[in-house]
């Protein structure tokens, strides 16, 4: 038979019409069999015009080979649907290789989930001539479609519980029930909180061992005696001279993650996001070749569900607009600008907060600068998560992607690029820039002219640049998780009470059961890419500047532990059946995997070389110190690196000298920067320091990123069990080629 000929079978005559309510008589199916249920306010029905469009929705549907069946309660009309077996027939034909015998019996697909699937294409499918389901749920003829949660109940003892949160996950059950798409995700994200632990191990001793030098470290000796240096005032509003003794105990905090161990702690995680990613790919493979599905193709697929849905599916092949291509960079980079335009406007806040705080919070007034200013940038994350994603998928449609999975990868490179810049523009701005364009005393760099730039703390930038992420990281994997589960939660709640105290459950255990479903909150296209996107996000907090807080991967390990089970918990029980999809890896996920690790290698060589301390301490150590003068030096080679890492600011250089606090008693302050005494110009250390800066993240990077070549070279991607798999396959059916034509010749 050929294929046109059973696509018109399955669509029958254009003249077979069947009234509304006959359709579910048609054939008696049992209750577990209703794979989608299409919803309508019961007032539509007092409407000729929305019954009519109802009806002729939903014989178009029929037409295609579906079932129906409808029920009502006091408020809803309920439409069941269902494949007939013989759109699965056809689904399995078109995907079969006719050439290979072997491939109806070899294929291995889910019915279920495959006819659930085909049902929701269908209905969904938006190149209608008439209406689409789209156009009828704006019109209000349709409220709603939701898939029908049936056969849960394993999952939710076994893996949607709090009390197996240290449990492995049923994968192939959460495959069976949600699809390949969904059992990926989960399997990555196992894998991922599973490889947390030799990192988060890793962290907290490179954190600890800060805590050996704790009192014994030569700066902070220095530091805490430093009775006779004072500090320059750092804002317009402080009036004192500070003594360097006073940041004792922020110098000794500083070092428990500024020391030597940062740089061997952030080429190990450089090596680690290799090995991870290199297993990941391995492990993937040994998946979806358990599956079967490692040659799948995914656009095979759509255009066997888009000639299931017509016959007459004309192919949409892939073109590209530059004018379109030019117009969408053009948009992206606007965004772009906005990301860093809000990263701007949180150094405004910090210095217009800086001047207001000075006036109560003499001593504090840069941590709590820090610490609020980190609120700030997280409540602006948030806001700006939403207007990303709209712009996201507006773009995405203004390109007009041939079919879904182009879409969803579009999608996915433009919202991550934009959320990238929304999460990390002020973490750049405190790494990098921070305190790096203020100017020098008396005569400071100035916002409009009025107010001072803020700087870093007198102990040292990498100190704020922790505050930054510990508060960011905390608050979303705190706050954050908390929303995502306890609205869901709240949501069911008040849905299933409003429904309870309106008296609207059956005693039809069928209608009952689809009313659960119906009761159970919404999901959408992207519920699944939101998951995803939120783990990016929280890898990249895990890996780009763990130098500056190697408790980023603990804070991970423990966040994705509750993660798991709270998505668990969301997806079977609190939330309607998300569409079974198939697929055979995570997509465009890991390009941006391999992205991130690449920028993470870039921004820890940068952070070690421009915001931590050791490459000056190590160029004192080795070029200033006095082991470099004196070869039997038995001290510390760190001795006197303190006074040397200050330069000197003569106080009656002052405008205001005569309004600060015990002027009479101070001569000369310091200041944390390389300048000449004379004339407060940079001076020759701090171009030859920045010249070893250069050096060292020149260094560094082509290190790390030579270990991960390597590392990618030593772990293949691919086991080669899995690869004689496949050639196995392969060389079957090649023969099997073979002996049939050696057949036919003979004949």
């Amino acid at each position: 038979m050929q294929v046109d000929e059973s696509l018109q079978i399955l669509v029958g005559s254009e003249g077979d019409h069947l009234p509304l309510m006959e359709m579910g008589s048609c054939k008696p199916e049992a209750s577990d069999q209703w794979d989608c249920v299409l919803v309508a306010d019961l007032q539509t029905q007092k409407s000729q015009k929305h019954v009519q469009r109802q009806q002729q929705f939903l014989e178009k549907l029929e037409r295609n080979g579906f079932h129906f069946k409808v029920l009502k309660d006091q408020k809803k009309v309920f439409f069941g649907i269902r494949a007939d077996s013989a759109v699965i027939d056809m689904y399995r034909t078109l995907l079969m290789k006719p050439e290979d015998p072997r491939s109806r019996a070899k294929q291995n697909f889910n019915i279920a989930t495959t006819r659930i699937r085909i049902v929701n294409f269908v209905v969904n499918s938006k190149k209608r001539l008439s209406d689409t389901f789209e156009d009828l749920v704006k019109d209000g003829v349709f409220e709603t479609m939701f898939l029908l949660h049936k056969g849960e109940e394993d999952l939710s003892r076994e893996w949607a519980q709090w009390r197996n949160v240290f449990q492995p996950q049923p994968i192939d059950k959460i495959r069976e029930y949600f699809g390949e798409k969904v059992a990926l995700y989960f399997t990555w994200l196992g894998w991922y909180t599973y490889m947390l632990v030799p990192a988060a191990v890793v962290g907290l001793i490179v954190f600890l061992s800060g805590f050996a030098l704790f009192d014994s470290s030569q700066i902070s000796k220095e530091i805490c005696s430093a009775d006779d240096i004072f500090m320059c005032p750092l804002g317009d509003n402080s009036r004192r001279y500070q003594r360097l003794s006073e940041m004792c105990t922020f110098a000794k905090l500083t070092h428990l993650f500024d020391n030597e161990g940062t740089v061997i702690f952030a080429i190990f995680m450089a090596l680690w996001a290799t090995v991870f990613l290199e297993i990941w790919k391995r492990k993937r493979a040994r998946e979806v070749q358990s599956w079967e599905l490692y040659e799948w193709d995914e656009e095979e697929e759509e255009m066997a569900l888009e000639l299931i849905n017509s016959p007459h599916y004309e192919l949409k092949k892939h073109h590209h607009s530059y004018l379109s291509s030019t117009i969408i960079l053009i948009l992206s980079l606007f965004m772009i600008c906005l990301m860093i335009g809000m990263a701007h406007l949180l150094v405004v806040y910090r210095v217009l907060a800086a001047a207001l705080f000075s006036s109560f919070l003499e001593q504090q007034v840069t941590t709590a600068v820090v610490v609020t200013g980190a609120v700030v940038h997280y409540v602006i994350i948030v806001i700006m998560t939403k207007v990303n994603k709209c712009v996201a998928l507006k773009l995405c449609k203004f390109e007009e992607p041939r079919t879904f999975s182009e879409q969803e990868s579009k999608f996915t490179v433009k919202f991550f690029i934009l959320q990238f810049f929304a999460h990390f523009s002020s973490l750049i701005y405190i790494a990098f820039i921070l305190g790096r364009i203020n100017g020098h005393p008396g005569k400071s760099t100035r916002l409009a002219g009025l107010w001072k730039l803020e700087e870093c703390h007198l102990s040292g930038c990498m100190m704020d640049l922790f505050i930054q992420m510990a508060i960011i990281m905390g608050l979303k994997q705190t706050l954050s998780n908390c929303i995502e589960y306890l609205y869901p939660l709240l949501a069911h709640k008040c849905r299933s009470v409003q429904a309870y105290r309106h008296g609207r459950k059956s005693k039809d255990p069928e209608l009952a059961e689809w009313q659960r479903n119906y009761h159970m909150n919404p999901v959408n296209t992207f519920s699944l890419f939101d998951e995803f996107m939120e783990m990016m996000i929280q890898y990249g907090f895990t890996t780009i500047f763990v130098a500056a807080f190697p408790l980023a991967p603990l804070l991970a390990l423990f966040s994705n532990l509750v993660e798991i089970r709270l998505d668990a918990i969301k997806m079977v029980r609190l939330q309607r059946r998300l569409v079974p999809r198939k697929a055979k890896d995570i997509g465009t996920w890991l390009q941006v995997l391999e992205t991130i690790g690449v920028l993470a290698v870039i921004a820890n060589g940068m952070v070690i070389a421009f915001t931590s301390e050791f490459i000056p301490r190590v160029v004192y150590k080795y070029h200033y110190g006095p082991c470099r003068k004196n070869q039997t030096f038995t001290d510390d080679c760190l001795k006197d690196y303190v006074n040397h890492s200050l330069s000197v600011f003569y106080t009656k250089d002052f405008q205001d000298h005569g309004r600060m606090e015990g002027q009479e008693n101070v001569t000369v302050c310091r200041y944390r920067d390389y300048r000449n005494d004379h004339d407060y110009n940079l001076s020759e250390q701090f171009w030859f320091i920045l010249a070893i800066r250069l050096a060292f993240v020149i260094l560094f990077e082509h290190v790390a990123l030579c270990i991960k070549l390597i590392a990618a070279w030593f772990v293949p991607d691919v086991p080669q069990s899995v690869k004689n798999e496949v050639l196995e396959e392969k060389y079957q059916r090649i023969r099997g080629r073979m002996c049939f034509s050696s057949r036919s010749t003979d004949v």
